[in-house]
């Protein structure tokens, strides 16, 4: 009898063992799990997307992973994600637990952290200084901006790519902190960008052990975790950068030296807001990173964009040139008149969209969805990749004769090609006859109470930034030595959570003298505008301002 009661002990245990990884009956369906790991052994480790997007055109646009006990849902369905994220957006707004975002921002990040006091304070916090009234009043600096970027590449077009990054950095310091960045190369500006990209690739999925699957992992000693010691880098990077700039901000306004900046206004309301000086310190450095690395990956991929794709570059050129001549710089006001510049900024979205897996959610409920069961504490990933490069969405079948007359752009209506005119063809950029409706044009900033709080923000440097610099330069690509194009590489991205082109070259010139007088002339403007935010600038930057205002005349 002991033996007996012995063995159906150890069958228990092994029978409970062997079913941990292995996948319910009820959930989406999904490559094969092993014992224990799930699918944890096949996980991708670099550019999920492009696996999760395989992984949809066999198991469909809502598949599961197992990872250890854990389950991950892959959601590569339009339709699905309106419904689970954004209609049942009070059980699926929630976030994983993330072992990392604790050691490195102590659960404070606003888009990492789950539905804790803090993180509703926060969130709180941004929808009542980023409305779309108070984004409005900062456009001046984002005009300025725009303007110096027009200014710089056309003085030093090689540069164009570390230009771009500053534009960035330097609307957002300046927004959010009253306190610009006239120029790349300064320490300040290239430690930000490097731990940005350092703590992007440490958010990538894959990119460290499954630390929150096997909690056992967080008990390896620092000298055997490599990512344990990135973490702690990272966190003391950020932390001296972000609770800097809030020192700064508020020894300026002791000074009665305000400037409008949105954290003038947040040091103000503090105590109204219920904000300390910890949610206070990673708040603004969670508005920085949104704000910095995802406007000019998006400025970067565009310019890539244009070199690749030269007729969707010489039709915009054509309206532009029809709706704002050569005798002004365009407005947003013009946008409204220009089609076709519209459907290039919605293409640049779908072509290679920043965050090509979103910030994952998590389930606070169980779901059910089309039969199937998304149990509680769930992962969930939307493969916004996967769904902009659909080809049941984005590809014309058909390529006969017949309907080449009736449609030219029939043969070239590819999902991996650049091509703004779907978006003329129909209103989400589907092709005819297919429902687009659930890709709103608020689908690339996020879903549900996770939407980006600075969408505002974002859309309006983008619009200034594509309009200003077609209606400036010609991209075109570099020359080899025999004088032949060198073609760029459209995939040849960083890693990380939210993605960018690699540094890529190619030759940038002003279309006309008449457009490179004009870019002058508007930087010289831009003094009285800047000159409210070039606070606590180095001897350098100080220098570096007047050396330019200098060359302009």
């Amino acid at each position: 009898m002991a033996f007996v009661l012995l063995f159906a002990l150890v069958a228990l245990c092994v029978a409970i063992v062997l079913k941990v990884g292995s996948r319910g009956k009820a959930l989406p369906p999904g490559p094969p799990t092993v014992p224990i790991l799930g699918n944890a052994h096949i996980f991708p480790t670099e550019f999920p997307h492009y696996k999760f997007t395989e992984w949809a055109r066999k198991y469909g646009g809502l598949f599961s992973l197992k990872i250890g006990n854990d389950t991950v849902v892959v959601l590569t369905d339009a339709a699905a994600v309106k419904e689970l994220l954004d209609k049942r957006s009070s059980t699926t707004a929630n976030r994983p637990p993330s072992y990392v975002g604790e050691l490195v921002t102590d659960g404070l990040h606003m888009v990492l952290a789950s539905f804790t006091p803090a993180w509703k304070t926060q969130r709180r916090t941004a929808a009542a200084i980023l409305t779309p009234q108070a984004t409005s009043k900062h456009l001046p600096i984002q005009r300025a901006e725009a303007t110096q970027l027009l200014h710089n590449i056309l003085h030093s077009p090689q540069s164009f790519f570390t230009d771009i990054q500053r534009y960035s950095i330097s609307v957002i310091y300046s927004v959010l902190h009253g306190r610009r960045v006239p120029r790349y190369e300064t320490e300040e500006v290239n430690a930000f960008i490097t731990t940005t990209h350092d703590w992007s690739a440490l958010l990538e999925p894959g990119a460290v052990p499954p630390i929150d699957a096997i909690p056992i992992l967080k008990l390896i000693p620092e000298r055997w975790a490599k990512w344990k010691r990135e973490c702690k880098r990272v966190s003391t990077l950020q932390r001296a950068r972000y609770f800097g700039l809030v020192e700064e901000t508020r020894e300026r306004m002791r000074r009665n030296q305000h400037n409008g900046s949105f954290m003038e206004e947040v040091l103000e309301r503090q105590v109204e807001l219920g904000m300390d000086d910890e949610m206070t310190g990673w708040f603004g450095g969670t508005l920085l990173e949104g704000g910095t690395d995802t406007t000019s990956s998006y400025i970067q991929s565009l310019v890539l964009a244009l070199v690749a794709y030269p007729e969707a570059q010489k039709k915009a050129h054509e309206e532009i040139d029809r709706v704002v001549g050569e005798h002004r710089m365009p407005t947003l006001e013009d946008l409204e008149q220009m089609p076709y510049i519209r459907a290039i900024i919605s293409e640049a979205h779908r072509f290679r969209p920043v965050a090509p897996l979103a910030v994952p959610h998590a389930t606070s409920a169980t779901e059910e969805y089309h039969g199937y069961i998304i149990p509680k504490g769930t992962t969930i990933f939307v493969n916004m990749w996967g769904i902009l490069h659909d080809p049941g969405k984005f590809t014309t079948r058909s390529h006969g004769c017949v309907q080449l007359i009736l449609c030219p752009l029939a043969l070239f209506d590819n999902p991996e090609d650049f091509m703004p005119e779907r978006y003329l063809l129909s209103e989400n950029g589907t092709k005819p006859g297919v429902d687009g409706s659930d890709l709103k044009p608020t689908f690339f900033f996020g879903f549900g109470r996770r939407v980006c709080p600075g969408m505002y923000l974002a859309q309006n440097s983008i619009n200034l930034n594509t309009m200003n610099l077609l209606w400036a330069f010609d991209f075109k690509p570099d020359m080899d030595t025999n004088g032949n194009p060198i073609p760029v590489d459209i995939f040849a991205y960083r890693k990380g959570i939210a993605t960018a082109p690699l540094p890529f070259k190619c030759r940038i010139t002003p279309r006309t003298v008449a457009k490179a007088g004009i870019i002058e002339n508007e930087f010289l403007e831009t003094a009285d505008t800047f000159s409210k935010f070039e606070v606590g600038l180095s001897p350098e930057d100080k220098e570096f301002v007047a050396r330019s205002r200098e060359h302009g005349r």
